[in-house]
């Protein structure tokens, strides 16, 4: 019998964890014992988030254990996870979800929404993959967008009868999902890392990243093209058809909104004020969650019940997004982060004469360190490099930072990306649904993206 992707993947992961034992209780005279342990610890956990060996939940608070019993690093540290404002955005998304489904409202949405995109199966894959890259734009905060479309993707997929596991509601979820933040790289200030970039140029090198420079640069590819490998990926990955949606659930829409669903439409408009205008008021879209859900939940208000908050609150995630938060901290805190890549950089094959070389290189560098810090390390390891890199390749300083967006747009594993992590929370889907299109999306993106991207940075001047 052929072994399955999963099998291959489980028997990788017995000599990967073995791998990162010994790392741990030997530690390698190339690194640093504080760097040895916590590259041990990182192949370990990384590799059981990866791989699905153990609930997501579980390896976290392994990840916890072993750090501590090994002394890896300090606690601040270890649980740093807890005192990041992406976990309380969570925490604000989950009691957000539980009202958008109590209230019927995220479904009075979804029947709205349907009616547009009822004429096939292909048109609902695309048209809730425009709506998420839509939100991307005119709403800066990745996990807000995460926050507040997970829930309507999903009582949209209830709405034309998707059960749970079926290809249908895993398209209309990843869609959704996939295209409101992987091409919103292109556009500056809507992702994290874009943002930790364009804040370090300016600190290190002085170098100013304008807005419109970024959107033509990025774009047209990274932003337009990699939204059309998302939306071809889901529908060949995924086929499905549309089912027959009964009469009296279509006209459901027609009716008006409930007092609840007033009160809930009301401070989801005000949440969202508050997300798209954060470049004013500069509050985390943490605590803009926060006050919504703590709103919501007030006795007066009554649209969480107590009952509810106890029993419809997945606790499980949170302690998920403190395990990957926490690893990001340690790997960072270690030095691990840039020990690597400053390690990459000297292996390289950079040359001034081979402009191609030195492109793939470098992307391919940054996109290694990622795989280690999560997205947003990567401007923070790779950045101050950028010096030295541009006087090895002959490109500018501004052109080695640019190159680090192709990077940071490329999601190899859910774990890197802490919003299509919170977005899995929010919906249960499983690992593996989420895995195997983004493996896809990275294959398509080196095989015709990075070319077409080189192709069109020479076009710009920039090579």
């Amino acid at each position: 019998m052929k072994p399955s992707p999963r099998d291959l993947i489980r028997l990788l992961l017995i000599p990967t964890l073995l791998c990162g034992t010994l790392l741990i209780l030997f530690p390698t005279l190339i690194l640093t014992p504080e760097q040895s342990k916590a590259a041990g610890l990182a192949l370990i956990t990384i590799s059981l988030f990866a791989s699905g060996g153990l609930p997501e939940y579980l390896t976290a608070l392994l990840f916890f254990l072993l750090a501590m019993l090994f002394k890896i690093s300090a606690p601040e540290v270890i649980f740093s996870g807890f005192q990041s404002t992406a976990l309380w955005l969570v925490f604000g998304g989950l009691i957000l979800g539980v009202a958008i489904r109590q209230t019927g409202l995220g479904q009075l949405i979804a029947e709205r929404l349907s009616r547009k995109l009822n004429q096939s199966y292909t048109l609902l894959i695309l048209g809730m993959g425009l709506v998420g890259f839509g939100f991307a734009i005119i709403m800066p905060s990745s996990m807000g967008r995460i926050i507040l479309l997970t829930p309507i993707a999903l009582a949209l997929a209830d709405h034309f009868g998707f059960q749970k596991g079926s290809n249908g509601r895993t398209a209309i979820f990843l869609s959704t999902v996939f295209s409101s933040f992987i091409p919103a790289f292109s556009i500056l200030p809507a992702n994290v890392p874009n943002m930790v970039l364009s804040g370090l140029a300016e600190t290190q090198f002085h170098e100013k990243i304008m807005f419109g420079e970024y959107l033509l640069l990025h774009f047209p590819i990274l932003g337009l093209l990699k939204l059309a490998i998302i939306s071809v990926t889901l529908l060949r990955l995924y086929p499905d058809r549309l089912p027959a949606v009964p009469e009296s659930q279509s006209a459901a829409g027609q009716s008006r909104l409930t007092s609840n669903q007033r009160i809930l439409a009301v401070t989801l408009t005000v949440l969202v004020a508050l997300w798209a205008s954060d470049f004013i008021h500069h509050i985390s879209p943490a605590w803009v969650a926060l006050v919504g859900a703590v709103f919501l939940l007030l006795p007066k208000v009554g649209i969480v019940e107590g009952k509810s908050f106890n029993t419809q609150i997945n606790y499980a995630s949170l302690f998920f997004i403190a395990g990957i938060l926490g690893l990001g901290s340690l790997i960072a805190d270690s030095g691990l982060g840039n020990t690597l890549g400053h390690a990459l950089i000297a292996a390289l094959p950079l040359d001034s004469g081979s402009p191609f070389v030195n492109f793939l290189s470098l992307v391919f560098a940054s996109s290694t360190v990622g795989l280690f810090t999560t997205l947003p390390g990567i401007p923070a390891v790779m950045t101050p490099l950028a010096g030295d890199i541009a006087q090895a390749t002959g490109f500018s300083i501004k052109a080695v930072l640019m190159m680090q967006v192709i990077s940071f747009s490329t999601v190899l594993l859910p774990y890197q990306a802490p919003p299509i992590v919170v977005a899995m929370q929010l919906s249960g889907e499983r690992m593996a649904r989420v895995v195997q299109p983004l493996l896809i999306i990275v294959l398509a993106t080196l095989l015709v993206l990075l070319p077409l991207d080189y192709f069109w940075w020479k076009v710009l001047g920039w090579i």
